[in-house]
């Protein structure tokens, strides 16, 4: 079995494991019907745990270890992060459940000082940061600058800072996510169209950055070209374009199910009743 080399990040999954687990049990005074509490909130604690689960497996697995023996692995984390653990955390809708276990009077002072008292500015930067265009610009700009060839290797030489852009994957990549699937009670203000534009949009600016891998005539990145040896004995530029094809594969699959599930959803839109369209809209 696989000894957990990182104690801080298992501590910390299994706190939001247990705090969400705590937070979305509802109250008895407010019961639902047996078919909601019995389908749509499990789902979504699903999604929530295996999210948790794909962080530690992209965190601290073996796949961890062999991150830094092969660009490809590293990658693949990244991967795993960005476009598996992310939507899969957001689809959880963790807001409420973190929420409801804190105490009352604490809440309700937050509450106060969000609406119009000395946290009004952070209010106002978090409606900034969480428009759709806001979230878009993060999460790609997010993974630009840190595939800059001297900055993705001083996360290989420097934990603290490995740390953070791993940190910074799971909050983009959750902020852009919200703006793609149902994570109550935030919603999505991008109607199908627009949602369909801002995935494949933001598709195509990761697959121009595995272009640039998969072109490139040499190694880009010192911290793995100056490896003497790599597990399968493979090149340094033959390392660099497999992890091209996992921005280009693996990387794609949410994606892909994002954009035919949305295409599905605004069909099936339009072939609804013009009293039911009118009903929805209304809504």
């Amino acid at each position: 079995m696989y000894p957990f080399k990182e104690p801080v990040l298992f501590a910390s999954l299994v706190v939001a494991a247990l705090w969400y687990a705590r937070g979305s049990r509802r109250p008895r005074l407010y019961p639902l019907p047996k078919r909601r509490r019995g389908h749509v909130p499990k789902a979504r604690e699903a999604c929530f745990y295996v999210g948790l689960l794909i962080v530690a497996v992209a965190l601290d697995s073996p796949l961890d270890d062999l991150a830094n023996k092969l660009f490809w692995a590293h990658m693949l984390q990244h991967v795993l992060l960005l476009t598996a653990a992310a939507p899969l955390i957001a689809l959880g809708a963790p807001w409420l459940p973190f929420w409801r276990p804190l105490p009352l009077r604490f809440r309700r002072r937050v509450a106060h000082a969000f609406a119009g008292g000395v946290l009004s500015p952070v209010r106002r930067a978090a409606v900034f940061i969480g428009a759709p265009m806001s979230a878009w610009l993060l999460f790609n700009v997010d993974i630009a600058v840190w595939h800059i060839p001297s900055l993705y290797d001083l996360t290989v030489r420097n934990g603290g800072v490995h740390y953070l852009e791993h940190i910074s994957f799971i909050v983009f990549g959750v902020l852009f996510w919200v703006h793609v699937v149902d994570s109550p009670p935030l919603h999505a203000r991008l109607n199908r169209v627009r949602q369909l534009v801002y995935l494949v949009l933001a598709a195509t600016a990761s697959w121009l950055l595995a272009v640039v891998l998969a072109v490139a005539p040499r190694p880009l990145y010192g911290a793995y070209a100056s490896l003497h040896h790599r597990p399968g004995g493979i090149t340094a530029l033959a390392d660099q374009q497999l992890a091209a094809g996992m921005m280009l594969g693996p990387g794609s699959i949410a994606f892909a199910i994002a954009v035919f599930y949305g295409i599905y959803a605004w069909l099936g839109a339009d072939e609804r009743p013009p009293s039911a369209r009118l009903a929805v809209r209304q809504g």
